[in-house]
């Protein structure tokens, strides 16, 4: 029987995205000082949202990725709702970022492509 799978989104800039590429986009680069928590969301609409509204005017180009994680790994995270009903995501700590990548099943997909 397969393993159980939760599906991931990320909003990502351009910088982000070229890392994640040069993993074969099996991986999320390591965290970058300052925030302590890698925080994917848990819904397409909340991503979008995201890469429109900052991505976008941040460095003139927005992502959204999807990415199967094992649920097993997720299941000691809880989702964190950080504003309207739809804005939730996973707080998981940098320390458990190289874990998070060896839990991802397939690979992390670029679904939309906005640009300024």
């Amino acid at each position: 029987m397969p393993e159980e799978t939760v599906t991931l989104y990320r909003p990502t800039g351009p910088k982000e995205l070229e890392l994640v590429k040069q993993s074969g986009f099996r991986a999320w680069p390591p965290r970058l000082p300052g925030p302590p928590i890698f925080y994917p969301v848990t819904n397409e609409g909340f991503a979008l949202e995201i890469a429109k509204k900052w991505n976008v005017p941040e460095s003139g180009s927005g992502f959204v990725t999807r990415f199967q994680v094992r649920k097993s790994s997720m299941d000691r995270y809880e989702v964190q709702t950080v504003g309207g009903a739809n804005h939730t995501e996973w707080w998981i700590p940098a320390d458990d970022h190289e874990e998070l990548n060896e839990n991802i099943v397939g690979t992390i997909e670029v679904i939309h492509e906005f640009d300024a």
